[in-house]
């Protein structure tokens, strides 16, 4: 078999053996529909509540508070459309911030064009929103405030137990996109005033096509998908009973090797920054240095394209990403390294790397030494590296 080193674990992650083992048995033998009324079904049902208790347990929630979806981007959909729907007598603001995912950045557009105004708030160099910039956006007719949890691309987090605070001090809903966090570092939902927060089974070694919407109890957004009484009449359609199944396993498996994991993956992250700092000259980390996903680490290359870089990557063998997998086939630069405030010709030269539980030290130093040898070489070919060179020699 040729060499796979798998970094691109932002962009989904394997399915564990367990969580597939969980899950087989309701394909072909407890396939039963929910909704049914006779036993053979209703085990099901019962199957399907015993995933909520899971998850809603990682989250300090309540059974009744998760909502099962077909993933993070349908959640957040969910999370801003129906707020818009349902609140939209007390209001029309809405505040988000310029880093955030596709899928809360489009929904702002739609909204937009609906009539209601979205203020998109900027960030520090780190990424990180400025809660003083944030309660001056707050207005008397605004009713939402998303911010997510962990940057997809740049691995930040946010504080978000200060902008709950923020939020429940305004009577303001709060919403957080936590498909990057979910199962990776803790979260607490009341502890940090979520009234809403998105998850996708995909991102914790979970299934695809399955994630969930925490909505607090009193919170009145509308139902999204039409047709059905599931999930309690706010999201119609016959349930995924094995996603939901293998997606309450990876929670459970995400929160009982959350420590150790993620400690293991922090030490290897760490010595991949270091590596590449001090070797590869004339290149810069994104994102908080510290205060970061446990498994990210984004570099920017000068005189590079990232798609060049991937390439060659990729003919070694090593897997990553010049950022969200949902945006792959742009050739614009990376929306969240522009609002960092890099340069366009920087920020195009960019590497997102993110480890997963079976990466090694061996792994790393492999792929250090791999970028050593393809960041000289493309340089080689940069006439804006040469320029550079010469410039600097002569000065």
């Amino acid at each position: 078999m040729e060499k796979l080193i798998y970094l691109d674990n932002a962009a989904t992650t394997k399915t564990a053996p367990e969580v597939l083992e969980a899950m087989l048995p309701y394909f072909t033998e407890n396939y039963g529909n929910p909704s049914s009324v006779y036993g053979f079904a209703s085990k099901n049902k019962n199957a399907v509540n015993m995933q909520r208790g899971i998850i809603a347990g990682v989250l300090g929630a309540k059974p009744e508070e998760i909502y099962f979806t077909a993933g993070g981007s349908e959640a957040d959909n969910w999370a801003l459309k129906a707020t818009a729907e349902a609140y939209e007598k007390k209001g029309k603001h809405i505040i988000t911030t310029k880093i955030e995912h596709h899928a809360i950045l489009h929904t702002g557009e739609y909204l937009e064009k609906r009539g209601f105004e979205v203020t998109y708030l900027d960030v520090d160099e780190n990424g990180v929103v400025k809660l003083d910039e944030l309660r001056a956006a707050i207005r008397p007719d605004t009713i939402l405030i998303s911010v997510m949890f962990a940057n997809n691309e740049i691995g930040t987090l946010e504080p978000i137990r200060e902008i709950g605070g923020i939020a429940h001090e305004n009577g303001i809903l709060f919403h957080t996109d936590a498909v990057q966090a979910f199962g990776q570092v803790p979260i607490d939902v009341d502890a940090c005033h979520i009234d809403m927060l998105s998850a996708s089974g995909h991102k914790l070694n979970g299934p695809k096509g399955i994630g969930f919407l925490y909505i607090r109890k009193g919170v009145k957004i509308r139902s999204f998908v039409h047709g059905g009484a599931q999930e309690r009449k706010r999201r119609a359609g016959t349930e995924n009973v094995p996603g939901i199944i293998g997606l309450g396993a990876a929670a459970a498996r995400a929160a009982e090797t959350m420590e150790d994991r993620t400690a293991k993956e922090r030490s290897l992250r760490d010595y991949l920054i270091g590596r590449v700092l001090a070797e590869i000259p004339y290149c810069r980390l994104n994102g908080h240095r510290t205060e970061r996903l446990p498994n990210n680490a984004n570099f920017s290359f000068r005189f590079i394209e990232g798609e060049s870089l991937l390439i060659k990557l990729d003919m070694k063998g090593i897997c990553g990403s010049s950022g969200s997998a949902c945006t792959s086939g742009s050739l614009d630069p990376s929306h969240v390294l522009l609002a960092i405030g890099l340069p366009h010709e920087t920020a195009h030269g960019s590497l997102r790397l993110t480890l997963g539980e079976d990466t090694t030290k061996e792994d790393i130093d492999y792929v250090v030494d791999s970028l050593k040898e393809i960041v000289a070489g493309l340089r080689n070919m940069s006439p804006l590296y040469e320029d550079f060179i010469k410039k600097n020699q002569t000065e």
